[in-house]
């Protein structure tokens, strides 16, 4: 029923936007009519294409929506402990990377098979964090770097994020703190500022810049005294003493 309704909002946007073409053209006087029907048949034909790529893009964004969600499901699968065997009617990898590479290999279908939607977006955005996982360093940046230009402002702000540990883990950590900074300066609904700072944090740490790191860490309790971030904050804290 939902889908039913999405369609029938989606037929009735394109007719709106078709009557509201029409009714601009009643201004045109009558000795103006053969022109009109030579021209009609030309918007006709214009419309008629313009409705066929809208409900073909329309068409195969859902459809790479789904195959996104299946794909997703594979990253969510359970890694089983090592030495325990593989259950035939319990899905499961025998590594994180066995599983990354199966992912990304889904991933990697939909960006080549729906390359002008957002799903495939999303797709690279996986792209990338699965290729990172698999230690490929350079197609995880590839891949993050053009959703970082590319992609919506909240799926932009994941990429940062995960190109952020692509470079703190290739120790390129200035980069990493630069990328930190502007998530800070900017933060979104899928990257708060609290967020940031605790992976800024822990950059200065593992970079032997302790009272950097500990600035950041105070900085978080004074900001959010009563979040989660707070708690783990002082949990680092404890570890710098």
């Amino acid at each position: 029923m939902r889908a039913q309704t999405r369609h029938q909002l989606k037929e009735d946007r394109f007719s709106r936007a078709t009557i509201d073409a029409a009714e601009a053209t009643v201004h045109w006087s009558v000795e103006h009519q053969n022109k009109l029907v030579a021209g009609g048949i030309a918007v006709i034909v214009v419309v008629a294409a313009v409705a066929g790529i809208w409900y073909y893009l329309n068409t195969q964004d859902e459809k790479a929506s789904l195959e996104v969600s299946q794909a997703v499901r594979v990253l969510d699968t359970p890694v089983r402990p090592a030495n325990m065997p593989a259950q035939p009617d319990y899905a499961s990898f025998s590594s994180v990377k066995e599983r990354a590479a199966a992912a990304q290999k889904k991933f990697q279908a939909i960006v080549d098979k729906y390359p002008h939607t957002h799903a495939a977006e999303v797709s690279k955005y996986f792209v990338g964090v699965t290729a990172s996982d698999l230690g490929d360093t350079a197609t995880a940046e590839s891949n993050l770097k053009s959703v970082v230009s590319s992609g919506s402002h909240d799926l932009s702000a994941l990429a940062k994020m995960a190109l952020a540990a692509v470079y703190r883990n290739s120790n390129r950590s200035p980069q990493a703190i630069e990328i930190y900074k502007q998530l800070i300066d900017k933060p979104t609904s899928t990257v708060s500022k609290a967020t940031a700072e605790m992976e800024l944090a822990a950059t200065y740490q593992a970079s032997n810049q302790p009272l950097e790191a500990k600035r950041i860490y105070e900085q978080i309790q004074k900001e959010n005294p009563t979040a989660e971030s707070a708690r783990l904050a002082q949990a680092k804290l404890q570890e710098l003493k």
